[in-house]
Formats: C-alpha cells, sequence, structure tokens
C-alpha cells in the first residue's frame, strides 16, 4: 500500500468485496423468503385440496378411512412431498414416507389439532437462512364429513431433503454468480487503476528526466479529463523549460559575443597605449573616443542583465513623478535626433504642448524610448524619414516611434516581445542581445500599459507606447 497504484486497485476492489457479498446475502434471502417459499407453500395448498376433494368423492365416502387409503394408494404424488392421512384425533392411516410406516394407526403429534377439528386449514413455514435443518413448509387440511362434522385430517409437507437440495443449488448457483462478478469486477477494477496510474507515472518519468536535462519526451493527451489536463500542463511545462534552456544558451552566446567585441577593442587600444599611441595627441584622442564608445556598448548590456535580473526576480520597481510629456521627451529624444542626422535620416516629431501629466519612472520610461528610437534609426536607410508622435485618448496617452526601414515579418511579429530573440540575419534586431524590445514591453506593462506593433515588410514598422492617465 506504499504506492498510488495499489491504492488505487484496492480502492477499486474494496467496495466490490463489501457490496457484492452483501448482495448475495440479501439477494438469496429475498429469493427464498419472497419468492421459493410462498410459491412452495401456495403449490403445497394446491395439491392438498386437490387430495381433499378426492376423499369427498363417493367412491371414498368421508369416514371411509380404509378406501380412502387404499385410494392414495394408487394415485401418483409428488416424489418430493410427503402426505399423511389421519382420523379426527391424530391417527395416522396412511402415508407415503416410508419412514412413518412403524407408526401406522398410531396417534401422531400433529399441530394445531384442536383448530383443524374445528375446521380451520393450518400452513406452518419454519425458515432458517443459516440453518437448513430446521427448514419445513407444511400444510395441514380438515376433510369435512356428513354436516360439519370433520372426519379426517390430510397433512402435507415437502421432505425435508428437497427444501435442503433447493436451497443449497439456489445458494451454490448465486455463489458462482457472485464470484463470477467479484472475479470481473476486481479485473475491471485493477483495469481502471492501472490506466489511470500508467499516465501518472509517464508524467513522473518525464519531470525527472527534464530535471536531468533529458527532457524532451511529450504525453499522449488522452483519457480521463483530469488525466488530460496532467498531461497537458507537463507537455506545457516541458516546452517551457526547453524554452528557457533555449534562452539560456541564447544568452550565453550573446554574451560572448556582446563582451568579446567591446573587450577586445579595449585591449587593443590599451596595449597600443602601452607602446607609446599616447604620445600622439591625436591619436590618443581616437583611442580614448573609442575606447569610451566600447565602454557605454558594455554599460548598455550591463543595463539588459540588470534588467533581466529584476525580471526574473520579480523585483522591478518604479519611481513615479508627475511628469509634463511636452517637456520631457524632446530632451530624451535629443540624442537619438542627432544620430539620426548623423545617418542623413530625416527626422520628425510631433509632440502637442496641451499634453496632460502623467505619472511615470524617467529612468525607465527614458529606457522604452531610447530602445524603440535606436532601432528606428538603426534599421532605417539614410535617405528615408523617422516619425515621432505624440496624441492622448480619454484615458490614455500614445507614444508612435515610426521608422521606413525594411518592416518586421508576419512571423517574426509575434515573438519580437520575447527575450533574446533577434530576427533573421539582413533584417531587424540582427546585432545585440536581443533584449531591448523586451526590456520596452516589461517596462511599459509595468507603468499600467502595453506597447503595440504594426509593420509592413519593405515599408516600415511602428511601436506604439500606451500609458494611462
Amino acid at each position: 500500500m506504499h504506492t498510488l497504484r495499489s491504492r488505487m486497485i484496492f480502492s477499486h476492489i474494496l467496495p466490490i468485496l463489501i457490496i457484492v457479498p452483501l448482495m448475495y446475502i440479501a439477494m438469496v434471502y429475498l429469493l427464498e423468503t419472497q419468492l421459493f417459499i410462498p410459491k412452495l407453500t401456495e403449490d403445497l395448498r394446491g395439491n392438498a385440496r386437490i387430495i381433499t376433494e378426492i376423499s369427498r368423492t363417493e367412491t371414498f365416502a368421508p369416514g371411509n378411512h380404509r378406501g380412502i387409503a387404499y385410494a392414495m394408494q394408487q394415485m401418483q404424488f409428488d416424489p418430493n412431498m410427503r402426505v399423511i392421512y389421519m382420523q379426527p384425533d391424530g391417527t395416522m392411516i396412511y402415508t407415503n414416507d416410508p419412514s412413518y410406516s412403524n407408526q401406522m394407526l398410531e396417534q401422531l403429534d400433529v399441530p394445531a389439532l384442536a383448530r383443524l377439528q374445528s375446521g380451520d386449514e393450518v400452513v406452518i413455514t419454519n425458515y432458517s437462512f443459516i440453518e437448513r435443518r430446521e427448514d419445513f413448509i407444511q400444510v395441514l387440511q380438515p376433510i369435512s364429513g356428513a354436516g360439519s362434522d370433520v372426519a379426517g385430517i390430510l397433512w402435507v409437507s415437502y421432505y425435508d431433503s428437497m427444501l435442503n437440495n433447493l436451497f443449497k443449488d439456489l445458494r451454490l448457483l448465486s455463489l458462482v454468480v457472485m464470484f463470477g462478478f467479484l472475479l470481473l469486477g476486481s479485473l475491471l477494477g485493477s483495469i481502471l487503476a492501472l490506466s489511470i496510474s500508467k499516465p501518472l507515472t509517464q508524467a513522473t518519468q518525464t519531470i525527472q528526466q527534464l530535471a536531468h536535462g533529458e527532457g524532451n519526451l511529450k504525453l499522449e493527451e488522452k483519457g480521463p479529463k483530469e488525466v488530460r489536463d496532467l498531461a497537458k500542463a507537463v507537455n506545457f511545462l516541458v516546452e517551457r523549460m526547453l524554452t528557457l534552456e533555449q534562452a539560456r544558451r541564447q544568452l550565453l552566446a550573446n554574451l560572448v559575443h556582446e563582451l568579446g567585441r567591446p573587450l577586445g577593442a579595449l585591449r587593443s587600444g590599451i596595449q597600443a597605449l602601452s607602446q607609446g599611441a599616447g604620445n600622439d595627441p591625436s591619436l590618443m584622442k581616437d583611442l580614448t573616443s573609442g575606447m569610451d564608445e566600447e565602454t557605454a556598448r558594455l554599460q548598455k548590456v550591463l543595463d539588459e542583465l540588470a534588467h533581466l535580473h529584476d525580471q526574473v526576480l520579480g523585483s522591478l520597481e518604479l519611481n513615479l513623478e508627475q511628469t509634463k510629456l511636452a517637456e520631457w521627451l524632446p530632451k530624451v529624444l535629443i540624442p537619438w535626433q542627432e544620430m539620426a542626422i548623423q545617418k542623413r535620416i530625416n527626422w520628425e516629431t510631433n509632440i502637442p504642448s496641451n499634453l496632460p501629466q502623467i505619472n511615470i519612472d524617467h529612468m525607465r520610461m527614458s529606457q522604452v524610448i531610447g530602445n524603440l528610437a535606436s532601432n528606428a534609426v538603426k534599421y532605417t536607410p539614410p535617405g528615408r524619414k523617422v516619425n515621432v508622435n505624440v496624441g492622448k485618448t480619454d484615458q490614455q496617452i500614445w507614444i508612435k516611434v515610426s521608422d521606413t526601414g525594411l518592416g518586421i515579418p508576419k512571423q517574426e511579429q509575434e515573438k519580437i516581445f520575447s527575450p533574446f530573440f533577434r530576427g533573421d540575419q539582413g533584417r531587424r534586431i540582427k546585432q545585440g542581445m536581443g533584449l531591448g524590445l523586451s526590456i520596452a514591453h516589461d517596462l511599459t506593462v509595468a507603468h499600467g500599459g502595453h506597447l503595440e506593433l504594426e509593420s509592413t515588410p519593405g515599408i516600415g514598422s511602428s511601436f506604439t507606447v500606451w500609458l494611462p492617465l
């Protein structure tokens, strides 16, 4: 009983082991008391009445005991029925039971003799479910003589062995049926228990394999609803864990790439300085400027990793302040506007001056706008345009950053906000760790808003930040 399978098998079989024997007892008792005994009694009474009517014929006149005894000897009685004919005082005149032959012409101990002498029919039954030897059915029928006098008494009953054999056969047949049902019920209970425990065992094995890094098995979602739900949950867990494992590997690959390049540039700059490059002011300026840019890239990688750490721990906190977008947003966009000008991209902004104040975290929301503007400039070819538009509805403020770059294929749009997703080479998000849009999405949601994407391949993309007023 230490396994769920054994307990489930026991839970299926135990009710059968209790209910079926109780049903057997109830069925046998009802059949014997409500069907067989009443039927046998009625048959016996019918036979007694027939014999009584025969004894009243002219051939066997009442009181002619010898003639009646002779006539009964000529009758063909049921071999299972004992017949005794007596005088009104209980003296036996005839019997078909050899065991009573030595009591012929003797007075018998007749039950309810007084009632019989007064002309009443007497039916006596004795039934015991446990003990067979005392079961009997007896019918005593008075035979009327001249007037209202009783000329004789007819005593008919079934032999004890007949009743014993009848009930024995009934119970034996019922036992066979009961054991058949027990066997069938136990078999079905075991099959049902195994059918439930098997998917549970498979789910356990799948989770164990997943814990050891071997989880690639998909469970079949079949069976009862609860089992299907469990299989679906395990399959979701396996898929999720595989996705996270793939993301972990992608993160490591991205880190190697993103950290390797600036560190290599920094090391080259340090080596150049150590070899006397600092003696040339122009070269010194170029080296330090390049090293500063590489350090800035490293800082951005660290900022993205810090956000990822906060996201995993669920410890992202916002320092909300009442902010006038018309004053705050242009300052945030200045670096990206300068980058666009340097790349010969047309930069346009439309920021109404009558925008209401909203509660935002300046640093976090600057990161959102910076990521969107940076991508827009990065993936817009020279000579094309980047737009930043701001507007409001009754309950929300929206900030839309639009580019006229390559656009995003439809199959990538559903994954664009997933961590580490970088898209196909030659398209968007082919550089960096693939965390920029994921961070922008999470920070927007943390502000109670949402981030929308509209993109047409070959025409461009628009990212809209929706924030509640």
